[in-house]
């Protein structure tokens, strides 16, 4: 089913954390942000591992806990 821009806006509510991630070969970048699109935590350079991910892990919860 194909969605309509305005239903996909309306599924962001105030608690919705919003991470995007560049990734590239080795090193990866992450940022997280609120509903509104502001920052909630500086940029977190982590790396293609599993350490790096658990890292990622623990940042996003870490975003969250300060939004919620």
């Amino acid at each position: 089913m194909k969605r309509t821009q305005n239903e996909k806006i309306s599924q962001i509510k105030i608690e919705t954390l919003i991470v995007g991630i560049d990734i590239g070969k080795e090193t990866h970048y992450a940022r997280a942000f609120d509903y509104r699109g502001i920052e909630m935590s500086k940029l977190l350079i982590f790396s293609n591992t599993a350490e790096g991910f658990e890292l990622l892990d623990r940042w996003m919860l870490n975003a969250c806990r300060q939004q919620c």
